[in-house]
């Protein structure tokens, strides 16, 4: 990075003083805009960068750290700066030492205030620390955008100017372990309108790269919000065994009942969704059924077959989808009988959404709510190409769907869209989901 010329740099002492930062109650006194005014004017006159080493923002920060170090030492001495309390041969200041930390504008150089007994512990810049949080906060985001520790390493470099080791980066990742582990043990609502299944593959390399999956759980909750119960990661296939496994320990952190499961066409999986749930609805997602007809048609025949499975997926009755399927029977069995093995034997668990309103149709039709956040979790895992083990697969997922919603404008729209859905549920499931808003 280039070097800050001298006439670039702003004399903060001329324009905020020499006196630190006073806090007024618990709070800092409110920003002064002339004096915001009056350094960006001087950052402009000199050609001072805003960002970077020595740019006017590590400027500042350098200031702020070390007016809030001195605010610390003052508390832990007893006394201020000059205080003639600190002659009497007790504890005392002792200088400052030189410390560079890597903060969100750049490397900052401050100074740390000493004491005599070596007893002060500062806070703001713990002993030792070399990292801001806001710093942490920043690769933490990029991990779960999908960079990995190499590629972090090379932005905070380009952008920063600072050498962070990839290390050092694995280090700030794995912090998010801690809270992985609580939020996946969380105590859970009695009673959900639905819950959404759902797997993707990531490929781990354990003595050989194979692709694992990592089973994924979505709720909506009493309250229209959603709510992602939590990740799993299996051995092999995707499995109606291992579903029932992690269907189990939902139950056991408190969901007591739910009144749809929506699921593709696992074979055995109703089978476990009731043993867990008597009285749940199993729906296979339509999508997934579609999905799977095409893959027995020739591709010139694409556009007919779905013309041709339209009027069954939309019918208003189960009646009228059961002859509109014989219409179709009629016309393609002969051509793909596999199709019609596949719709007969995913019938049971596909028209029970036909018996209910329109505006529950709208939302259960499909895994679309699931897919939309695989489909996040699976842009951050494509970059990492595969993962040294289970641990570092389940950490990126789980960063992944923490950062889905940074400005909350998802979770607005989710809830308008799920709002008339839940009023029809109260209706049609008979008062069930009182329990879950006690």
């Amino acid at each position: 990075m280039t070097d800050v010329m001298p006439e670039q740099v702003v004399d903060l002492d001329a324009v905020l003083g020499d006196e630190p930062v006073a806090p007024v109650g618990d709070e800092l006194e409110p920003v002064d805009e002339q004096l915001i005014a009056r350094l960006a004017g001087r950052a402009r006159a000199g050609g001072l960068q805003l960002t970077g080493e020595g740019g006017l923002l590590a400027q500042l920060t350098k200031r702020l750290v070390e007016s809030a170090l001195e605010g610390e030492i003052t508390d832990h001495l007893g006394y201020g700066r000059h205080d003639a309390a600190g002659r009497d041969g007790g504890n005392s200041r002792n200088g400052h030492r030189a410390k560079t930390v890597l903060t969100e504008v750049g490397p900052v150089e401050i100074d740390v205030p000493r004491d005599r007994d070596a007893s002060f512990e500062p806070k703001i810049v713990a002993k030792r620390q070399k990292r801001l949080s806001g710093v942490d906060e920043m690769v933490i985001s990029l991990s779960a955008k999908g960079l990995t520790t190499g590629e972090i390493s090379a932005h905070l470099a380009e952008v920063y100017g600072a050498q962070v080791s990839r290390q050092t980066i694995s280090t700030i990742t794995d912090k998010v372990i801690e809270g992985m582990t609580e939020w996946q043990n969380r105590p859970l609502d009695p009673i959900y309108p639905v819950i959404f299944i759902d797997a993707i593959h990531v490929k781990i390399r354990d003595g050989k790269v194979s692709n694992r999956p990592i089973y994924v759980a979505l709720a909506v909750t009493c309250e229209g919000h959603r709510d992602i119960l939590g990740l799993w990661a299996g051995d092999g296939g995707e499995g109606a065994k291992h579903w029932l496994h992690v269907l189990t320990e939902l139950k056991n952190r408190g969901v007591e009942d739910v009144c749809m499961v929506v699921c593709d066409g696992l074979k055995d999986l109703p089978d476990a969704i009731e043993a867990v749930w008597p009285r749940a609805v199993t729906q296979t997602c339509v999508v997934h059924l579609l999905r799977n007809s095409f893959r027995y048609a020739g591709r010139q025949h694409y556009d007919a077959i779905a013309k041709a499975l339209r009027p069954i997926y939309t019918a208003p009755t189960e009646a009228a989808a059961m002859e509109r399927f014989l219409e179709f029977c009629e016309t393609w069995g002969e051509r793909y009988p596999a199709i019609v093995r596949l719709w007969e034997n995913a019938w049971a668990e596909f028209v029970p959404f036909l018996g209910f309103d329109t505006e529950i149709r709208k939302v259960i039709c499909s895994t679309n709510a699931i897919e939309s956040v695989n489909a996040r979790i699976r842009r951050a895992v494509k970059a990492r190409g595969h993962f040294p083990n289970e641990a570092a697969a389940l950490k990126c997922v789980y960063m992944a769907i923490m950062s889905l919603d940074p400005t909350g404008q998802g979770r607005k729209r989710w809830m308008m869209r799920w709002k008339p859905a839940l009023n029809a549920f109260e209706m049609t499931f008979d008062g069930r989901l009182a329990a879950g808003r006690r």
